[in-house]
């Protein structure tokens, strides 16, 4: 099983940029998967999730309006589309797939690190 995440990169604030997580190993339309991000010397914060359906999305309140979660099914791919990027948007963003919606997130994907520059 595994989360490929992709899609990092250095960006001004005020920009966009659109992050990938593929899956492989796991049956993808059968997971609801989450997006969460870690800066340096920060606990670790949950961004948003999309439900197995795809038919749900949540966001947290930090980033609520400026970002959206996709999902292809198809391409076993969760997208995150970030806009109106903030510097304390700064961080790894890392991928993670919940089957059912249900219990904890596992697995895990290893992060893309996205850096807002002021």
């Amino acid at each position: 099983v595994q989360l490929q995440a992709s899609g990092g990169g250095l960006v001004q604030a005020g920009g966009s940029l659109r992050v990938s997580c593929t899956a492989s190993g796991l049956t993808f339309g059968s997971y609801g998967m989450g997006w969460f991000r870690q800066a340096p010397g920060k606990d670790r914060e949950f961004v948003g999730s999309i439900s197995w359906r795809g038919d749900n999305t949540y966001y947290a309140d930090s980033v609520k309006g400026r970002f959206t979660i996709s999902r292809d099914n198809a391409l076993n791919t969760v997208y995150l589309q970030m806009n109106s990027l903030k510097p304390e948007d700064t961080a790894v963003y890392h991928c993670a797939g919940r089957k059912w919606d249900i219990g904890d997130y596992d697995p895990w994907g290893q992060g893309t690190q996205v850096t807002v520059s002021s």
